[in-house]
Parts: C-alpha cells; sequence; structure tokens
C-alpha cells in the first residue's frame, strides 16, 4: 500500500498484514517472497506467513541475495564473530549468540550455557528451516544437547505447534551452574523462565551491586537472585528477594549458598510484588534500595495504556518503600513502551509522591542482545538508575 514501505526501506524487516495491498501468486506459509513498493519498486526479500499479522519477515534488502543455506551461515557466522569480539564466549558462562533482528534473523534466538544452546523459534518460516539452523549451529559450536524453549504467546501469533524439549544431543536434567561476572548461578534450562536466565541484565547487575553496600536492598521479581547476590557480595547491610515463583525463590537460595552468601543477610519470600511493597510501605519499612525487574506488562500496542499504568502503579509502591537518599533501579523489557514513556512515568511518579527523583543513569541490555537501528523494538530493555530524596 501506497506509503507503507517507507519504515520497510528504512530496513524494519516486519511486512504487516494491514500493509500488504495484494499478493501474487499462492505463497505458502514459510515460503520465500519479494515484496513491492506501490510503484513496483523492489523493496526487500522475505519468508511468508499467513497466519501471522507480521506476514512476511524481510531478511534482505538486496534483489541480488537469496535466503538460502548460505545466507543463514553467513548471518550465524557474523553473530558469532561478534561475540568473540566482545569477550563472551566463556566456556563456563552464559551468553546470547544470536539474538533475532539484532543479527538479522528475525524469529531465531540462540542462547549458550557452558555447552548446552538454548533455542528459541519464534517465526514458523524459520522454524519450518530448524533443521538446517541446527545443523549450522552444530558445525560451528559442537555442543553436547540442543534444547527448544516457546513462549504460547508467540507460538500464537505465529500459527506455530512446538513443544519445548531436547532437539539434539543431551542436556543436564538438574539446573546447570553458569558463571557471571564471578558468582556461580545455577540456570534451569528446562522450565526456567524464558531459555533459564535473563542474559540481558548481566551489566546493569554489574553495575547496581556498585551501589548496594552498607544498604537495606528489597530485590523485587528476583527470580534466581540476578541482582540479589551481587548486592551481597557488595557489601549490603540486607536483601530481600521477592518472586511470586516459589520455584525461582527455591533456586535463588541454592544460589545464595552456592556462592558462599546465605550468611543471614539474605532471606528470600515467595509473594506477589505488588502486594508485598504496598504491604511494606503501609507497615513503614524503609529501604536503602528497591530493584524493581518485572515481566513484559504488554505484547503488542494494544496493551500500552495496561502497561504504563502498571509501571506507574508499582514505581509509586517502591517509592513508598525508599528512604530518603535511596535507590531506585527500575526496568522494563515491554518493548512496546519506549524509554521516552518509561522515563516519563518516573517523572509522573515524582510529581504524585513529592519526592524529588533524579535520573543517574540510563541503562539497556546487555552487547549480546545488540540493537538494530532500523527495528527500534530491539532496544527492549530500559533499566533506569535513580536517586530519591
Amino acid at each position: 500500500m501506497q506509503g507503507r514501505e517507507r519504515p520497510l526501506l528504512g530496513g524494519h524487516p516486519w511486512v504487516f498484514s494491514g500493509a500488504i495491498a495484494r499478493v501474487q501468486g499462492d505463497p505458502q506459509d514459510g515460503d520465500e517472497v519479494d515484496v513491492f513498493g506501490a510503484d513496483g519498486s523492489f523493496v526487500g526479500r522475505g519468508l511468508y506467513n499467513g497466519k501471522s499479522q507480521i506476514r512476511v519477515r524481510l531478511y534482505t534488502w538486496d534483489a541480488a541475495e537469496r535466503i538460502d543455506e548460505a545466507f543463514f551461515a553467513e548471518r550465524i557466522d557474523r553473530a558469532l564473530e561478534l561475540r568473540r569480539l566482545l569477550g563472551l564466549m566463556d566456556p563456563e558462562g552464559g551468553c546470547r549468540l544470536v539474538f533475532s533482528e539484532g543479527d538479522g534473523l528475525s524469529g531465531l534466538v540462540v542462547d549458550r550455557y557452558r555447552d548446552v544452546l538454548s533455542v528459541q523459534l519464534t517465526s514458523l518460516a524459520l522454524a519450518s528451516r530448524k533443521g538446517l539452523l541446527l545443523d549450522l549451529l552444530e558445525a560451528r559450536l559442537r555442543p553436547a544437547g540442543v534444547l527448544l524453549r516457546t513462549e504460547k504467546g508467540v507460538l500464537d501469533e505465529e500459527g506455530l505447534e512446538a513443544r519445548d524439549g531436547i532437539l539434539r544431543g543431551v542436556a543436564p536434567e538438574e539446573p546447570m551452574p553458569v558463571i557471571e561476572n564471578g558468582l556461580t548461578f545455577l540456570v534451569d534450562l528446562r522450565t526456567g523462565q524464558k531459555t533459564g536466565y535473563f542474559l540481558d541484565q548481566r551489566e546493569n547487575r554489574k553495575t547496581v551491586a556498585t551501589l548496594a553496600a552498607g544498604r537495606r536492598v528489597a530485590d523485587m521479581f528476583c527470580y534466581s537472585g540476578g541482582f540479589t547476590l551481587p548486592c551481597l557480595r557488595a557489601g549490603a547491610a540486607s536483601v530481600v528477594g521477592v518472586d511470586v515463583s516459589a520455584t525461582a525463590i527455591a533456586l535463588a537460595a541454592e544460589n545464595a549458598r552456592a556462592n558462599g552468601l546465605d550468611d543471614g543477610r539474605v532471606r528470600f519470600e515467595a509473594s506477589d510484588a505488588f502486594r508485598w511493597l504496598e504491604k511494606s510501605a503501609d507497615a513503614g519499612d524503609r529501604y536503602g534500595m528497591v530493584v524493581l525487574d518485572p515481566p513484559r506488562f504488554a505484547r503488542s500496542t494494544r496493551g500500552l495504556a495496561s502497561a504504563i499504568k502498571g509501571y506507574r502503579g508499582l514505581n509509586e509502591l517502591a517509592v513508598r518503600c525508599l528512604e530518603p537518599g535511596g535507590i531506585l533501579v527500575t526496568c522494563s523489557c515491554t518493548g512496546r513502551v519506549t524509554r521516552e514513556q518509561f522515563e516519563a512515568v518516573i517523572g509522573e511518579v515524582a510529581v504524585r509522591s513529592g519526592r524529588r527523583i533524579r535520573i543517574l543513569e540510563s541503562r539497556g541490555q546487555a552487547a549480546d542482545h545488540p540493537v538494530s537501528p532500523t527495528c527500534p523494538e530491539t532496544a527492549y530493555l530500559k533499566c533506569v538508575i535513580c536517586a530519591v530524596e
């Protein structure tokens, strides 16, 4: 449709169904197709999915380039070389090796935990090429095993049928120890959230810990202790980790023991974070640092207003629990919420609470989750560190 090709010409990879004026021929799901502008000029080449609102995912804007085995091999090689350049291929650590649109492979996420790969296929077209992609990954990385992890919402959106499980080789039955910033985290590859761990917060956890010494810390949505453990190691007076999942709380406690940090300064509680903060605020409990790292609040623009309302309420509760001079670490992984919108929420909280809030740092995701400037949605993670008077 006229005018709808502008983002695509700028390198955005998603062609939505509403932008398509007509389809020539009878492309089947997963087929390679060419996309043309209203004036008949070539826009790009991608893979088709008649079941998804993202009707075509573009992979190349070069009319001479085919989306074949050589194409996928070259894109994977580029992604791996970047991680080597970043020094993130520690054999005892974890790393996102392929980050979907950030690496020009829309619909493919590959995380490596030691010698096991955890794969997410969020595109029907790439799922239909699973065998090829796994062959390419195995030839380059020689993993002990490859696991598939899925998200129900994505499966529904793409018309995909898939189940979590081992695709190739073997994978540990028990959580696997992975080293991050000198700490050991047990990662549940089979049933843990996402691919087992949240690698995107690696650098943010390290930075936040530098502000924790001597403070009472409340770590909300703590999962397996990603922020809790670095804060303890940095000399926090105490840390309480809160997560609604009893399984996550048990894993966090095990991680604290594995690092010798279960020394009386830490406790974990299985509770809804909103209710926990409200109860703490009403009881007059005050902390020197509150960390908010909630799950995604909205998958699409339809849920944007609700997501912003949720962030506003959550941050208001956190500010009520902060002592004067406290540190608020507030995060959003909702891609539909922009950094400007998220920081505006913090501004609203300052006005509504009557507290002076100053943003010290506004950070993003770790470098193994590269941002494509032509696909703003890849800059999904916001981690804002604030001083609250």
